[in-house]
């Protein structure tokens, strides 16, 4: 495949950003510079370079507002609560079992990873974040413990083998040519081992930041989303308590609860309509937007259409004080998918450029014919094509070449197979890339979203490494 000037720009300008990452600065600068100067190169014309900058970040706005949104309404509802007095009564039962920071970590492991595994992390983020993340810091865990413990567990491990769903294996088996059930058993395996040694590595570099349970944990990490004026009215209406507290204790978790036995029969019967990833998240939104109505009017009836528009505006301007800067960055990231190139450029679907997947297909003749050398090049590709942020967009790229390379190398298909949608789904679904679905999980526990992905790295990346080696050693 013959690269182009643009292309060779954009992969210079992924290697610069990349770099800017590992350097610990930020990146909104150098990803509008490269978005200019690779729309300007495709396209031959300087209006349409500056136009790029402005289409990328509106495309990218638009993939990811349904993000913003559920943070938007979940912040919402917890101001409403907040009001109520309900947020800490109804944390009050779970502090029974997450009686400390280390608890809390391993509860929120298991919690997400069983959300996540049947109805993939979408819907499970939202429920975990506004019902234990609050126990969890009140507990002593810092809250970029408890968004690692979320993330690892839900957008890492339980997403990257997708084993109950299996949309992620039968992509990539369908284009590798090999038995969906035998790559979907072996990422199944290959998931665990990454997850494991990521979730102890992370344990490990923030069990001494771990404290004390208490109340001031709470109740600082609450501020962190308010002005002084309203940490100053929420200070004077702090002993305030309404009367119906206690029914929207109950009521909140119930409706939630409702909403998972609803999934779960939704996905073991035919009775009830499929509900899955983004689907599940919109049910979860329209309930919490209910809920948010319904707490404004018994707090104050008079005032409660003024209150909820307020607490919607206070969730807006949260979600997008805090991840707004991701925008541009995923806006030239975009640029490298197929499949949203053409609207940032202005192109015809059928003459949109993917720089990203061509990068790869020139790139893939390179490796050389070896089962070890094989394995981690289809790990490096898998976790390149991950960089649009999507994780699965790439497991038909990365079947496709471990099917070609399989017979060569001495390697099963459905091995390289495995190893690849490990690369893709753990960077790209949502553990190393800021401007994924990691995007939400930073956003509830109220930590910068970039501070996630570098904490993140070392762990998965070592993670990742080990369960190569292990899929090449015992498949």
């Amino acid at each position: 495949m013959e690269l182009t000037a643009a292309h060779w720009m954009y992969l210079i300008g992924t290697c610069i950003i990349i770099l800017t990452m590992l350097l610990r600065q930020n990146v909104v600068v150098p990803s509008i510079i490269v978005t200019f100067l690779v729309g300007w190169i495709f396209t031959g014309s300087l209006t349409v370079g500056l136009q790029t900058i402005f289409n990328a970040s509106l495309v990218a706005a638009g993939e990811l507002f349904n993000i913003f949104l559920i943070i938007t309404i979940m912040t919402a509802l917890l101001h409403s609560l907040k009001s109520l007095g309900t947020d800490k009564q109804m944390i009050q039962p779970f502090q029974r079992v997450m009686k400390n920071g280390h608890i809390s970590f391993w509860t929120l492991i298991f919690v997400t990873y069983a959300i996540s595994l049947f109805f993939w992390p979408t819907p499970a983020i939202p429920l975990v974040g506004a019902l234990l993340i609050p126990v969890a810091i009140r507990a002593g865990l810092p809250p970029v413990g408890a968004a690692i413990a979320i993330s690892l567990a839900g957008q890492g491990m339980a997403l990257s083998s997708d084993y109950v769903i299996q949309i992620a294996p039968t992509l990539t088996a369908t284009a590798a040519g090999v038995d969906v059930g035998t790559v979907a058993d072996r990422a199944f395996v290959l998931s665990i081992v990454t997850g494991v040694i990521a979730i102890v590595i992370a344990y490990l570099t923030i069990r001494k930041s771990i404290s004390s349970p208490s109340e001031n944990h709470l109740t600082a990490w609450e501020k962190l989303d308010q002005t002084p004026e309203q940490i100053e009215a929420n200070d004077n209406a702090e002993h305030q308590k309404s009367k119906y507290s206690l029914l929207f204790s109950i009521l909140v978790p119930s409706t939630f609860l409702i909403i998972i036995v609803y999934m779960i029969l939704a996905k073991f019967s035919d009775i009830i309509p499929s509900v899955e990833g983004g689907t599940g998240a919109a049910l979860i939104g329209g309930a919490s937007a209910l809920l948010l109505i319904a707490a404004s009017m018994f707090r104050n009836l008079r005032s409660s259409l003024t209150t909820v528009s307020d607490n919607i505006v206070k969730g807006f301007l949260f979600a997008f004080k805090a991840m707004g800067p991701v925008i541009p960055i995923a806006g030239f990231f975009f640029i490298g998918s197929g499949e949203l190139s053409g609207k940032i450029l202005g192109t015809e679907a059928e003459e949109a450029p993917s720089f990203l997947f061509d990068l790869v297909l020139s790139g893939q003749q390179f490796i050389p014919e070896s089962a070890f050398i094989s394995g981690f090049g289809i790990l490096l590709i898998g976790i390149i094509t991950g960089l649009d942020g999507s994780g699965f967009s790439g497991l038909p790229l990365v079947g496709s070449l471990s099917g070609a390379l399989g017979g060569s190398v001495g390697v099963d298909a459905a091995t390289l197979s495995a190893i690849g949608q490990m690369g893709s789904i753990w960077v790209g679904g949502g553990t190393l890339i800021a401007w994924s679905s990691l995007v939400a999980v930073a956003g509830f526990a109220k930590v910068p979203v970039m501070d996630l992905v570098r904490k993140s790295f070392l762990p998965v990346m070592i993670g990742l490494i080990v369960s190569t080696i292990v899929g090449l050693w015992i498949f």
